[in-house]
Formats: structure tokens, C-alpha cells, sequence
């Protein structure tokens, strides 16, 4: 039989999984082609490729709610495929001699071994050489920020990176010579920082990806006797350089990437010598665990942990189903409201995350009591032993004293590329292609149809412009509230316009600066209550209903205040409406109109969705009034 890639990946993860693959599937007892071995691969990179387009909010829930992956998804390969071939361009450029990549050929170089009987299998995704050495280059469509982003530096001093970039390569710090490291931080600091880089299920995913590659080519090697060649190979990571900006330059409708004005490439390197190296006895241990575990193929359960990817999109796909079955799916000890440190015992001992499933407490009540010392926390716990809703109805009275009006709900759809498609943008910009307005002129006054307005892309072209000027025409940047759920998003979306179209920078910014989140009336903003005199309850949620389960989601909010739903809907959430714009050219002219027509509904709905919060929140706060004025 033979092990690919990403089946190394995935059998090494935990005791139960070559078990539950074997029930699963039988391709365990063949050898594998070269399609279908691209084709592991294929569902590997879009899982890569989901989880760096999409963000998880602090209650573990995806922004855009992916709940599935179909068909569809794969228009996003394209532009995985865009990046390998960008990528491969550029290595040609820093390294003269042979270079070889493909996209959807057998021309990719192959390695291969023999390890305890089991057949390893790899594809190289950039075959290099030049001047004597091998170049090893693993390409993977994320950006630099998350490794340049290690940082660290003395207490009240700049922070500095671990990595320093010399030829569009980063290199870790401590290997280039007489660098000085520690005028910069502490040793130990960077050996923290470092260590996370040889986290296999955290930032250090892909790393051990091309680790796995260098144990399968250092393994075929030694077995052809030809050891001595090891030392002329180099493992480099190829990803988005998080700092380019595309100048907007095409050629026959391509865009072409040449070096921004700042001398950056769409590509940057990594040297991953180091790292791989120092790795290769965790790769042979996981090696020695998959042999182990195919020879002895038990299914029995295993302790969750950190390799179930729980909460992540690349979650492993026996989790929900069989692993993580016996977690309820609402109000379990995992749902406590922003409860990362989990909860501390008697002794003074941490119990958080899948370790709580493991000990037994699945269900939120199944916490002891004298654990659970933080404020929210004990509301939730009430609200759902006693089935009673929590609400501070002066803090909800107050935050929407704070709206000025006319309130502008709004609500944008963004295309988050990995490449940049248009001039000023990033890797992963997340570019508008819609947005539904909804204007209230007075409380409660605001019509479905009559009070919005919604901006949708004709095409995949750049209608950026025509996207601001149609918002600008429809607000007063000087009055009123920008009011969204998740308003930083939004924010963010105007601020980057405003940075490349300056033409509009001062309206943009001014309508910016006038953001509210619908978020902070339902949960909090401690600061905003602070200002507005509250003391003993800043701290605390404002509202909770036992059916939040733990999150203020749009999906879980909504059915609390308002009959508003999704279901019937052809365009349900964010996830699809990507996927109905990414395909915008492979549809015909009477199924784009049709398709356009649900974007349209679908973003209509999610403004007029907080419209109607609002308006529940604003009912509630003022039958209290009454009710009080009533008693006395």
C-alpha cells in the first residue's frame, strides 16, 4: 500500500483515526495513483484554503457560518491554483537552473521509500536546481503576517520579529550569522515564539507539511545510498507576501504581478532548513505511530485533544459525526461565554477546552457550581437552570440613547481572494462586490423595500468605485449612526476604500467614524457603559436567553427577537454568496439574473434582520418603562 502526503498527515493524528478510515474506505490496501493522489491533496488544499479565508470569532463560530463544503467551494481552486502558478514563476526568478511545477500534470516531482513495509509517497509542489543545490519548495496559500507576526522584545521596547528577510527569504534569527538577537529579545522570548512554529495543529501546520516531505525525500536517499546528497537540499515554504500591493497592471485581462512599489513579490519565502530538520524525529515517531497503528487498526475511543481541530475548519472529519458525537450540540460545558482559560477547581487546577469532555462534564450544568466564579457565567448558568432570560434593561435603555439619527444598517459582501484582483489591494483582501442599506429616519420607522437600498457587481470587474459612489449618495456622512452587527468588519471594509480611492477618503472616513455595533446593546462594550456612568454591572452581559448557547451570533440571536429566517431562502449566508459571485462567468445570461436576484434577497435580509433586532430591543427596553411607571 502507499501512504501519501496527506494521508501521513491525517493517520498520525490520533489512535483512532487509520481505524475509522479503514470502516470508512478501503484505498488503505491499494497503492495509489497519481489522481488519486491529487485528488487527497486537492481536499487537503481546500480545507488550507477555507481556513484562511475565513475568520472564527471569538466564540468559535465562523463569521460565514460555513456549515458545508460542495461543489461548489472548488471555484475557490482557482485561485489556489493561481497562487502554485505565481509561485513557481517567481522561484525562477531567484533561482537559475531547472525548475519544475505543475498544475494539473504528472510532471510534479516525485519521492518515494520503503519504511517498515509501507510505501511514503510525496509530489513536490517546486522542484528546484540551481548551482549545485536542490530547492525543496512547499507552496501554501496563506500570508507572511502569521510568522512575521511573531514577535517579541524587551518589556516597554519595540517589538521585533524572529524572522528577518534578506532577497525576499526570511530566515529565522538566530541562524544568520553574528546577528544580535538578544539586543533585540530575551532568549528565552524568542525560543517561546520559535516553539510555536513546531506546532503541528496550530501555526506550525504547514511547517510540519514540509517536514513530512523532507523525511520521505532524506528516506529515498539514504536507501539508494546516496546520504551525501542531503546536504545539498534546502525546504523552503512559499506563501502570500501579507505586504504586496498590486498596481492594477494586466495584460489580455491578466493581472500581472510584478514586484509593488515597494519592492515586494506576490511571493515570499521561507527558509525552513532549521525547522525541518530539528522535526525529522517527531516525523520518524509518527511514522513508527502510523505503521503501529494500521498493523493494529483499533477504533476504540480515544482522548480528544488538540489534533481533533475542534472549532477549526480543517476539523478532523471523523470529529462531529463519531469523536465529538456525545457533546451536545447546545449548552454544553464547552459554551460558556468567552471561557478560554476555562474553569479553575478547588486545588487551584485548570479543566478547559475537550479536556472537559474527557473528565465527563458534557453538559454546561455538569460544571460544579463552585467553579463557575465569573459574573457572565453565573447568568448564563441561571438563565438556562431556571429557564429565565437575563436583562439589564437601563444599560439596553441607555445604548440606544446613544443612536443618532438617521441610522444607516448596513451590511457588506466581500470576496476575499487570496490573490489580489484589483489595484491598491492585498493577498486577502476582503473586497466588496455588495451591500444592502437599510435607512431608519426615526425609531421604528423604516420600510423593508421602500427604506433600502442594495449595490451588487454586474460582473467580476472592478466596480469598486461605483460600489462608493452609490453608498455615499445614499447617506449624510456627518449624521447619524453606521450601524452594523460586527461593525469593526464593516469599518474596516471603508477605511481600506478610503487608503486607495482618496478621492472619497473624507466622506468614507467621516461615515467610519460615526460606527455602532448592534452587539454592544445585546452583549456589551464596557467601555461605552463605563463612559455613560454605569459601575457595578460594566462588566456584565446585557441580555442572555438559554437559546444563545454561549454566542451572539447573527444565527442565534435573530430567532430570539424576531420570526426572520434563513431557511427559505436560495442564498442562506456569507459562504454561498462568495461562491454565487465567484461564479459569476461559468453561468448562463437567465441563471446569473436568477442567481443576482438571491444575493440581493439574501443581503436585504441581513440588514433588515438588525432593523428588526433593534426594534425588539428598543420595545423591550420601553414596556419596561411603562411597567414601572404602571406600579408606581
Amino acid at each position: 500500500m502507499a501512504i501519501t502526503k496527506t494521508d501521513f498527515i491525517e493517520f498520525s493524528k490520533c489512535p483512532r483515526f487509520v481505524a475509522l478510515e479503514r470502516v470508512n474506505k478501503d484505498h488503505l490496501d491499494a497503492d495509489v495513483s497519481y489522481e488519486d493522489y491529487k485528488k487527497r491533496e486537492y481536499q487537503l488544499a481546500l480545507e488550507e484554503l477555507l481556513a484562511s479565508m475565513f475568520e472564527i470569532d471569538d466564540n468559535g463560530e465562523s463569521i460565514d457560518h460555513i456549515n458545508t463544503k460542495n461543489n461548489q467551494l472548488e471555484a475557490m481552486m482557482d485561485y489556489y491554483k493561481k497562487v502554485e502558478e505565481e509561485a513557481g514563476k517567481i522561484i525562477e526568478k531567484m533561482f537559475p537552473g531547472k525548475t519544475v511545477y505543475a498544475l494539473e500534470t504528472k510532471n510534479q516531482e516525485s519521492f518515494d521509500c520503503s519504511y517498515h513495509g509501507l510505501k511514503f509517497l510525496c509530489y513536490v509542489d517546486i522542484y528546484n536546481e540551481s548551482e549545485g543545490k536542490i530547492n525543496i519548495i512547499e507552496v501554501k496559500a496563506t500570508t507572511s503576517k502569521k510568522y512575521v507576526n511573531l514577535q517579541g522584545g524587551y518589556p516597554k521596547q519595540e517589538k521585533y520579529s524572529i524572522f528577518k528577510k534578506e532577497n525576499n527569504i526570511h530566515y529565522l534569527k538566530e541562524y544568520i550569522k553574528d546577528y544580535p538577537l538578544e539586543e533585540e529579545m530575551p532568549w528565552n522570548t524568542y525560543e517561546k515564539l520559535k516553539s510555536k512554529l513546531q506546532n503541528r495543529f496550530g501555526i506550525g501546520s504547514y511547517i510540519y507539511d514540509l517536514a513530512v516531505q523532507r523525511f520521505i525525500i532524506e528516506q529515498e536517499y539514504i536507501s539508494s545510498h546516496n546520504e551525501k546528497k542531503l546536504n545539498d537540499i534546502n525546504y523552503y515554504l512559499a506563501v502570500l507576501n501579507a505586504d504586496y500591493i498590486f498596481d492594477g497592471i494586466y495584460e489580455n485581462n491578466e493581472a500581472i504581478y510584478n514586484k509593488d512599489q515597494n519592492g515586494n513579490e506576490l511571493i515570499t519565502l521561507f527558509d525552513m532548513n532549521h525547522l525541518t530538520k530539528e522535526l525529522m524525529p517527531n516525523i520518524q515517531k509518527d511514522a513508527d505511530f502510523i505503521y503501529d497503528a494500521l498493523k493494529n487498526s483499533n477504533a476504540a475511543p480515544c482522548p480528544l485533544g488538540e489534533y481533533c481541530q475542534f472549532k477549526k475548519q480543517t476539523c478532523c472529519k471523523f470529529f462531529k459525526p463519531i469523536c465529538g458525537a456525545s457533546i451536545p450540540k447546545k449548552n454544553s460545558s464547552l459554551h460558556y461565554l468567552h471561557n478560554g482559560q476555562g474553569f479553575k477547581d478547588e486545588e487551584g487546577e485548570k479543566h478547559k477546552g475537550l479536556q472537559l469532555i474527557n473528565e465527563g462534564y458534557l453538559n454546561l450544568l455538569d460544571i460544579p457550581e463552585s467553579w463557575v466564579k465569573n459574573e457572565n457565567h453565573l447568568i448564563q448558568r441561571n438563565c438556562y437552570q431556571n429557564d429565565e432570560i437575563y436583562v439589564n434593561y437601563e444599560k439596553i435603555k441607555k445604548g440606544i440613547e446613544q443612536l443618532e439619527y438617521p441610522i444607516y444598517h448596513l451590511d457588506f459582501e466581500t470576496f476575499p481572494c487570496p490573490i489580489p484582483r484589483f489595484k491598491g489591494e492585498k493577498p486577502f483582501t476582503q473586497s466588496p462586490f455588495e451591500f444592502s442599506l437599510h435607512i431608519e429616519t426615526s425609531p421604528g420607522k423604516c420600510d423593508l423595500k421602500k427604506d433600502n437600498i442594495i449595490f451588487l457587481a454586474e460582473s467580476t470587474e472592478d466596480e469598486r468605485e461605483k460600489l462608493i459612489k452609490t453608498l455615499l449618495s445614499a447617506v449624510n456622512p456627518n449624521k447619524g449612526t453606521l450601524f452594523a452587527q460586527n461593525v469593526a468588519f464593516e469599518k474596516s471594509r471603508i477605511k481600506e476604500l478610503a487608503e486607495i480611492f482618496v478621492e472619497y477618503q473624507k466622506p468614507l472616513m467621516a461615515l467610519y467614524k460615526r460606527g455602532f455595533d448592534l452587539l454592544w446593546l445585546v452583549n456589551n462594550n464596557q467601555k461605552m457603559y463605563e463612559e455613560l456612568g454605569f459601575k457595578e454591572d460594566v462588566k456584565t452581559v446585557n441580555y442572555y436567553h438559554k437559546n444563545l448557547s454561549g454566542s451572539y451570533s447573527i444565527k442565534k440571536t435573530l430567532p430570539i427577537f424576531s420570526s426572520l429566517t434563513y431557511e427559505n431562502l436560495e442564498v442562506k449566508n456569507g459562504t454561498e454568496a462568495i461562491i454565487e459571485y465567484a461564479n459569476y462567468n461559468k453561468m448562463s445570461k437567465e441563471e446569473l439574473a436568477l442567481k443576482q436576484e438571491a444575493l440581493r434577497i439574501y443581503c436585504r435580509q441581513d440588514t433588515w434582520a438588525m432593523v428588526e433586532i433593534l426594534n425588539a430591543l428598543r420595545i423591550l427596553s420601553t414596556e419596561r418603562q411603562k411597567n414601572l411607571a404602571n406600579v408606581v
